[in-house]
């Protein structure tokens, strides 16, 4: 199987999730907001991206993702005793999957980001996915950090 094939194949495994692909030298990635708040003049949301590419010679697909939050806007400062501040803000944290791949809803994070997100997002669903795909098509899924070089 071809390099294009199995990118056709992952997409279409894909397919019921809604986010957008780039490609880059031979880098494929997906990349899907899963949470957003909008309060007065503030915006934050969490980015979920996974990230693979394939080496035909070696026949092994490597493959990585991350959580990023990012926001903008005024905020209304924190707690009155202990934070007090306003203002314009610009706020990115990322997390990533170190340790190695991640089980469990992604829910789990919103403690991590201290916002009370309501939203449902399985990692393990789309590295399923994605490993399945490359692995029916006869390549070694390895899954590393990013970025995937």
């Amino acid at each position: 199987m071809t390099a294009a094939a199995i990118v056709n194949e992952i997409q279409s495994a894909l397919q019921g999730y809604s986010g957008k692909w780039t490609e880059k030298k031979g880098l494929w990635e997906f990349s899907a907001v899963i949470a957003e708040r909008k309060v007065f003049l503030s915006k934050k949301k969490i980015t979920y991206s996974m990230k693979f590419r394939i080496d035909d010679v070696l026949k092994t697909v490597k493959f990585s993702e991350m959580l990023a939050e990012a926001g903008s806007g005024l905020s209304t400062g924190g707690d009155f005793d202990n934070d007090f501040s306003s203002g314009f803000g610009f706020k990115k944290e990322t997390y990533n999957t170190i340790g190695g791949a991640r089980q469990g809803s992604i829910e789990e994070q919103s403690t991590l980001f201290g916002k009370d997100y309501t939203y449902q997002f399985r990692y393990e669903e789309i590295r399923e996915k994605v490993q399945a795909a490359v692995q029916n098509a006869g390549y070694q899924f390895v899954y590393q950090i990013l970025p995937v070089k």
